[in-house]
């Protein structure tokens, strides 16, 4: 049975509410990057906005950003991003009072009648995520030729063998299209690729070599040495690993740096706003999101993610985001965070990242 998106049910325009709403209220800004009083921030839903008497769909939406109307359609812009005089929606109302119109239930998510008092509804460690890897095998199948995947990754990764060959074999399949994550991701997959470790450690017996603890800096210096990561993967005659697979099929990374990093790595971004525009431009066209063990770029990407995305051919799809971590906090955070449309699955992110690629490269 192949699978099948959820339809979108835009709203109804004939009803009296749409029909007797005003429009919306459009004020300038009036400096560089400071939005107008009143002004509007954007949810994770599809927001409609009543001009000249049409109501038009922000196509391109982000959480806690505002609404700017270029003459011709909505544009969602970060709060930095504004220029003097630009026109920001105002408003604070969502249900047509100032001609603004967010729309939660447009994909029609099954609902089933719930008993008051019931147990286990919330997702942890106890939970069941047998159909969710069903669902997401599918969903995966789909979205390689039909979408648009984007990754978030924390190191956990690179400490593995099986669970750092089985994320190069996606790649290898077709079933990555960009991976977001920080220098210590690409750092330690660099230093198992060139010395067979992360953080000093072999990465298949798990044992700390003498003094391991130099590897990853003198993997920094050796790429910084050569310049790039492509040319000390070919002056090094490096040929496996997620950096490598990315570099040898095409697939565009970014690498957001932090303040305890070292070195860093040549393409880590050390500006956060550089690495932020950049991480955005990953998510403007993605389809499904899955973040693994890493909660501050989870979040971040998950204030960056709609629940939808407008096609190239206008129809509106629903955006598939996944939280993968062994900590329940993280998961449960993501949520506290706005991401309302987000899936926690709780579990060793190696694991996951192993049965994933046993299902679809077999």
């Amino acid at each position: 049975m192949s699978f099948e998106l959820r339809k979108y049910t835009a709203p109804d325009f004939g009803e009296e509410k749409f029909k007797n709403a005003p429009d919306a209220v459009l004020m300038p800004c009036p400096k560089e990057a400071v939005a107008p009083e009143g002004y509007h921030a954007m949810s994770i839903f599809p927001e409609y906005f009543k001009i000249n008497g049409q109501w038009l769909l922000a196509e391109e939406s982000r959480m806690d950003c505002v609404a700017v109307y270029d003459g011709e359609k909505i544009n969602v812009k970060e709060f930095r991003l504004l220029k003097k005089g630009e026109l920001v929606v105002t408003g604070r109302t969502e249900q047509c009072e100032e001609g603004i119109y967010v729309h939660p239930n447009g994909f029609n998510e099954e609902r089933h009648e719930k008993d008051v008092f019931a147990f286990r509804q919330g997702r942890s460690r106890e939970t069941a995520f047998s159909k969710d890897y069903d669902e997401l095998y599918e969903l995966l199948r789909h979205d390689k030729e039909n979408g648009k995947i984007v990754w978030v990754m924390g190191p956990a990764f690179t400490f593995d063998y099986d669970a750092r060959d089985a994320f190069s074999r996606l790649i290898q399949n077709g079933y990555v299209h960009a991976v977001m994550a920080g220098n210590a991701l690409a750092t330690h997959d660099l230093e198992a690729a060139y010395l067979n470790t992360a953080l000093g450690q072999n990465i298949y017996t798990q044992e700390s070599q003498p003094n391991g603890h130099y590897n990853h800096l003198d993997t920094i210096n050796r790429v910084k040495y050569y310049g790039t990561v492509k040319e000390f993967l070919e002056g090094e005659h490096i040929d496996n690993g997620i950096i490598y697979n990315c570099e040898k099929y095409n697939v565009p990374y970014v690498l957001a740096g932090s303040i305890r990093d070292d070195g860093p790595l040549p393409p880590v971004y050390g500006n956060v706003y550089e690495a932020q525009d950049a991480m955005r431009n990953q998510i403007r066209n993605a389809t499904t999101v899955i973040c693994m063990a890493t909660t501050l770029h989870t979040i971040a990407t998950g204030n960056m993610t709609p629940s939808y995305r407008v096609m190239p051919d206008g129809t509106v799809r629903q955006v598939y985001f996944y939280c993968v971590d062994i900590a329940e906090f993280a998961v449960n955070k993501l949520s506290d965070r706005g991401s309302l449309s987000a899936r926690g699955i709780v579990t060793n992110v190696q694991d996951f990242i192993v049965n994933l690629s046993k299902e679809l490269t077999k």
